[in-house]
């Protein structure tokens, strides 16, 4: 993947901003001996932003990008002047993308709308100035408190595209030409394996002036789970389809084996994929007679949507756009299109970016630095401060 700009996974490091801490001032005029404490509050940390952008297609401008630091929140002054709050860091990323703790592969967000945004980190809040703690029996207190300390964590971005028929074959079964046979998209097609290389998408043009995209993704081969071939790297953008459009050519030694074969990946890869709407399609048919196009039929699942196609003569086309637009506005499966992302399995990450080092720039050492266990809120809890009488 370093060679194309299609980039779907990436390693950042991500700090939010410490608070500033409050000010332990007094107040100083001509003819006020005692003017007591004026020290201001520190201002907040900057956030770290997640903001969806739908004119993004690609992580790629990460990729150069690894260290996101908002700035800090600057400390309190005179006359109980308020710090100025740090400068919010908003990272734009396309509709789609989910966030991973690269650590523990926690799920942590998902963009799924264009201008979503998601406070990713929190940045640190600031302290309150001496003026806060002044009672009847303390009316000069030297104390004041410090700004929350800022939260440090490195995240993986996985985009996974937005589509709502996900195609599923093997390498050369034809995916890629039924795309470019449907749609406007020109992905390369080869008589070789292994051609697709990249997810791509396309938008298919049904009656009435209405459409649904379908998404390619490189084909996968028996033992893919456990590494082989391209592995399951590139499912994780059919994870969000609505349909999963199964194609195995028509000259394949047994159909229903290959089948069978598909679907034991996917549900190794991730077990809700088996709960989908599954539609086969027998590619390369314009090979068969009527007699073998029967044969191969009775072989196959009776509950499985089958169409028999060829994308180079146009047959079966139409009746495999209205087969899938009905599966993807049925009832059913709006119902059950409710996406639960499962913790980033740590056997399908790039190993380029995982065994990516950051070298970031040291924090001062009297700075702080937490994590969001780390941290409790109790201390900064604004009821339990004293206001002055």
């Amino acid at each position: 993947m370093a060679d194309t700009n299609f980039i779907d996974y990436v390693k950042i490091l991500c700090r939010s901003g410490k608070g500033g801490a409050g000010s332990r001032h007094f107040h100083r005029a001509k003819y006020v001996p005692k003017g007591g404490p004026d020290g201001g509050d520190g201002g907040r940390g900057g956030h770290i932003i997640l903001r969806g952008n739908r004119n993004i297609w690609t992580l790629l401008h990460l990729r150069y990008q690894r260290h996101i630091f908002a700035t800090d929140g600057q400390s309190g002054g005179a006359g109980r002047s308020f710090g100025k709050d740090g400068e919010d860091r908003t990272i734009e990323v396309p509709v789609g993308t989910a966030v991973f703790d690269a650590e523990t592969g926690e799920f942590l967000a998902d963009v799924t709308e264009d201008g979503q945004e998601i406070k990713l980190l929190r940045g640190g809040k600031g302290g309150l100035g001496n003026w806060h703690f002044a009672t009847s029996t303390n009316r000069a207190p030297r104390y004041a408190q410090p700004g929350q300390p800022a939260i440090e964590k490195a995240v993986v971005l996985e985009l996974k595209l937005l589509g709502d028929v996900g195609l599923v074959g093997f390498p050369n079964a034809g995916k890629s030409t039924l795309l470019s046979s449907v749609s406007a998209a020109k992905p390369k097609v080869a008589d070789y394996p292994f051609t697709t290389m990249e997810p791509s998408l396309g938008i298919v043009d049904y009656r009435g002036g209405r459409s649904f995209v379908m998404a390619d993704i490189p084909g996968i081969i028996e033992g893919a789970s456990e590494g082989r071939g391209l592995g399951l790297r590139f499912l994780r953008h059919i994870e969000r389809n609505a349909v999963l459009l199964f194609m195995v050519p028509a000259d394949s030694p047994d159909i229903r084996h290959e089948y069978d074969v598909l679907r034991r990946e996917l549900h190794e890869f991730n077990p809700d994929l088996s709960d989908k709407s599954r539609v086969l399609a027998v590619t390369k048919s314009d090979m068969l007679d009527d007699e073998l196009r029967e044969a191969i039929a009775q072989e196959l699942p009776d509950d499985l949507p089958t169409v028999f196609i060829s994308s180079v003569t146009g047959q079966g086309l139409t009746e495999l756009k209205d087969l899938l637009w009905r599966e993807i506005n049925s009832e059913d499966n709006k119902a059950a299109f409710d996406m639960i992302h499962r913790p980033l399995d740590m056997r399908h990450r790039v190993k380029e970016e995982d065994d990516f080092i950051f070298e970031a720039d040291p924090l001062p050492e009297d700075d702080l630095l937490l994590t969001d266990e780390d941290w409790n809120d109790e201390f900064w809890d604004e009821e339990t401060s004293v206001n002055p009488d």
